[in-house]
This record gives structure tokens, C-alpha cells and sequence, in this order.
């Protein structure tokens, strides 16, 4: 199967076609609305308002499956993220991204790249001790270890890349701008 084969559930409970996005670069990303990386929302509405009208699209997932970090309802979670950083890309249901439940997309896109690790620095020094806690074999597997972990698309429909929520927002618009 490819990536145009999957879909993912709207919060209205019907399914968002990948085909839909056939010739567009995809930045798939599952977040959180109490997460330290939330912030990352106002890069993620900026890098759409510029490349959107160019053929790019962001699907956003919101998940708490990790430290119960998006609390509430599909439409409290989209009110949340309009009035705070007024973004206009496409939100999905509330979705499993690791375990039994997880949608079938994001077990594609794991399939595709594994994690590659946190980086540098304190943010990712953190989150790697936080996950060894949690799995001491974190590394060795493909689940996506936490928040707002992003997944590149590009135009034929190949996962070219994975952030982890630790990679910095500019490393992640250039690497879109490249491919735009």
C-alpha cells in the first residue's frame, strides 16, 4: 500500500482520503494542547500560510496518549488551537498513533521512518531520559515517542522525513521549503 492508499477520521466521523492530496507536499503531525512542544502550532499555522497556496498541506492528529495531554473534546481541542494560534489546517479526530488502536496511517508512516533519534541539547536529552524510562528499548523501535512528531510527505507520495518534537521548527520549514 502507499501513503495516497490510507485516510484518517474527521471529528464529523468520516475519513479524509490521502488521495486528496495526490502532487502536494504533507507535514502529518500529531499533537497536544498542554504539551510543552504546543508552541510549535504557530510555526506549523506560519509554514501553511506561506506554502499552502503552493501545493502544501498539514494534517493535524490530535493524541493523548501521551501524559493525558489533550484533554477534552474534538471540538473544544479545535476551538483551543484557532483562538490560541488561529490556525486554518485541517484537524482530525482525537487518534491512537502508537499501540492496538493506532490508526493505520500512522502505522504506515512509522513504517516508513523509524526514529531516529532526539538530537542535542537539553530538550533532547530529557526527552531521552524520559523514554529509557518508560522503554529501555526506546531506540530500537518505531513508535512515536511523543508530541507533535512530524512526518514529511513529499510530492510522489514517499515519507521522506520524521522530526521528533525536539528538531527545531526552522529545520523543519526548511526542509518543506525544499521541497516546495
Amino acid at each position: 500500500m502507499s501513503f495516497y492508499d490510507y485516510s484518517i477520521t474527521k471529528p464529523d466521523g468520516s475519513e479524509l482520503s490521502m488521495k486528496e492530496f495526490e502532487g502536494k507536499v504533507v507535514l502529518i503531525v500529531n499533537t497536544a494542547t498542554g504539551c510543552g512542544f504546543t508552541p510549535h502550532y504557530k510555526d506549523l499555522e506560519a509554514m501553511y500560510e506561506d506554502f499552502s497556496g503552493k501545493g502544501f498541506e498539514i494534517v493535524d492528529v490530535p493524541c493523548n496518549q501521551f501524559a493525558g495531554q489533550t484533554p477534552g473534546t474534538d471540538e473544544e481541542i479545535h476551538e483551543f488551537c484557532q483562538l490560541k494560534y488561529n490556525t486554518q489546517f485541517p484537524q482530525m479526530k482525537k487518534t491512537d498513533v502508537n499501540g492496538e488502536n493506532a490508526a493505520p496511517l500512522f502505522t504506515y508512516l512509522k513504517s516508513q521512518k523509524g526514529f531516529g533519534g532526539f538530537g542535542i541539547g537539553p530538550a533532547a536529552l530529557a526527552m531521552a531520559a524520559m523514554c529509557k524510562k518508560a522503554d529501555k528499548d526506546y531506540k530500537n523501535n518505531p513508535d512515536i515517542k511523543w508530541n507533535f512528531t512530524k512526518f514529511i510527505v513529499d510530492r510522489e507520495g514517499n515519507v521522506v522525513a520524521r522530526f521528533e518534537p525536539t528538531a527545531s521548527m526552522k529545520e523543519v520549514r526548511n526542509f518543506v521549503e525544499k521541497l516546495m
